[in-house]
């Protein structure tokens, strides 16, 4: 959209709001010393809950991860989606250049599921070719194995479909209740912290890349996870050399 449009936007919005009226080019001039600019807007879903119950849970998962037993760890849950079409964003170009991204034209896709320990950032995923409910017990699974001395294990989830269906709660039944679940509210993604990590994984790899096939792309998102476990993040040194590797 042009400037003078986005002006233009702004100058009626004013109007309705029965403030004074001014040109188009003096609100643009306005808008430039806000140091405004034009983004596109980011579509999210409310969360249904009334304002005071969805604080009252997101404070009890506060207060869960804060004040846990040593001997029970709290672990952020959740699924990532990697596209073989790249994810296209921006990117680093010398005045008058485009970085030009090649797409297969046929997407072909995998599925993480993963846990963030909320007090060491270590992360334990597993890989699946549908985002089904086998890939959640997959991970249940993995993270009983990687926590063998807890007594009980804490998990911090969405509301999905695969974190409850009659499945999962089989395989839970089976695991002696030493997992326990503890869901967020409806559509906080916000709350929950291993977000930040599928955020960083798509900024690191999948964003613009260049991998013909799937298999090289998964190779690089493995390599980048277990880099980002040494350090807590990957540093751009470390995780070149891990990328080198994988290709």
């Amino acid at each position: 959209m042009p400037p003078d449009v986005d002006a233009g936007v702004a100058r009626v919005e004013m109007e309705r709001r029965g403030l004074a009226r001014v040109s188009v080019a003096t609100m643009g001039r306005a808008l430039a010393t806000l140091g405004a600019s034009l983004k596109a807007a980011n579509p999210v879903v409310g969360c249904p809950w009334p304002g005071w119950k969805r604080r009252r849970r997101l404070f009890e998962l506060r207060c869960l991860e804060a004040y846990a037993r040593s001997e029970e760890p709290v672990l952020y849950v959740d699924e990532v989606d990697i596209h073989l079409n790249p994810k296209v964003g921006r990117d680093w170009c010398l005045p008058g250049q485009r970085r030009v991204v090649l797409t297969p034209g046929n997407n072909k896709k995998r599925y993480l599921a993963g846990a963030l320990d909320s007090k060491t950032g270590r992360l334990t995923w597993v890989e699946g070719k549908s985002k089904a409910s086998s890939l959640f017990i997959q991970l249940l699974w993995r993270i009983a194995g990687e926590y063998p001395g807890a007594p009980r294990i804490h998990l911090i989830l969405d509301n999905a479909s695969i974190h409850s269906s009659q499945k999962t709660r089989k395989a839970h039944e089976q695991l002696g209740g030493r997992i326990v679940l503890h869901f967020l509210p409806p559509y906080c993604p916000d709350a929950n912290r291993i977000e930040r990590v599928w955020l960083d994984l798509h900024a690191n790899v999948t964003r613009n890349h260049r991998c013909r096939t799937l298999q090289k792309l998964m190779r690089r998102v493995h390599s980048y996870l277990h880099a980002r476990n040494v350090q807590r993040r990957a540093s751009p040194i470390l995780r070149m050399v891990h990328l080198r590797r994988a290709a």
